[in-house]
């Protein structure tokens, strides 16, 4: 991956400077897509198909943090404890103001970039025998679900963003900490719209799988 892209700060991976507006962080951000989109000459060339998954998904997490302003600010400040951005840069950024709410969260304008992805997405739930073999298995668990996850390479503030659910419910999701999760008729609908946001079918009986496989582990 180039120059350890993982490494990069969120603002280094958009190729932007602290204080870049909302705006400039949305066309940055289409930007980065289209060049390291699989059809991209130049992602291509240079990268594997796992390291364009791994750069998409770190691409798409820095975007979600500067794009919120309650995020971007506590990302500025730990960049700044950790001496990365100036006082003064995270000074400029915050005096850029808030982000409208209409920005917050909001995808419309990248459309056409969601769709692209979402296809590869599919593609890759299909061919990847990994996900497939854990997918056949009569008990699923939460571990499961996180390693499929992983093999496609999406954050969990992704699957956060797109289906509402609460993130620490995800983790507990993920870690099978039935204490910590909400009632079974929450809980199975959480599952679904987890597997539903990776294109996982069929969503309803591997949620039902799970919910069994949970309540034979307490």
């Amino acid at each position: 991956m180039e120059k350890d892209f993982a490494e990069l700060n969120y603002y280094e991976m958009l190729d932007i400077k602290p204080d870049a507006t909302a705006l400039e962080i949305r066309s940055a951000y289409n930007a980065a897509l289209q060049m390291y989109q699989s059809d991209s000459p130049v992602s291509y060339s240079f990268f594997s198909k796992e390291e364009r998954s791994q750069i998409l998904a770190l691409l798409e997490k820095a975007y979600f943090t500067l794009i919120n302003e309650i995020q971007r600010e506590k990302y500025n400040n730990e960049l700044t404890r950790m001496g990365i951005i100036g006082v003064m840069e995270n000074d400029a950024a915050v005096k850029k103001g808030p982000v409208n709410i209409f920005d917050i969260n909001r995808e419309k304008d990248n459309a056409a970039m969601r769709k692209i992805h979402n296809a590869e997405l599919k593609i890759e739930v299909s061919q990847n025998q990994r996900i497939r073999e854990i997918i056949s298995r009569q008990d699923i668990s939460g571990a499961d679900l996180k390693e499929i996850r992983h093999e496609l390479g999406v954050p969990i503030e992704k699957i956060h963003q797109e289906t509402k659910i609460r993130l620490d419910y995800l983790n507990h999701i993920e870690a099978d900490e039935a204490k910590k999760l909400p009632a079974a008729v929450f809980l199975k609908g959480f599952v679904k719209a987890y597997l539903k946001s990776l294109y996982i079918e069929p969503a309803d009986e591997i949620s039902a799988r799970y919910m069994s496989s949970l309540t034979h582990k307490y």
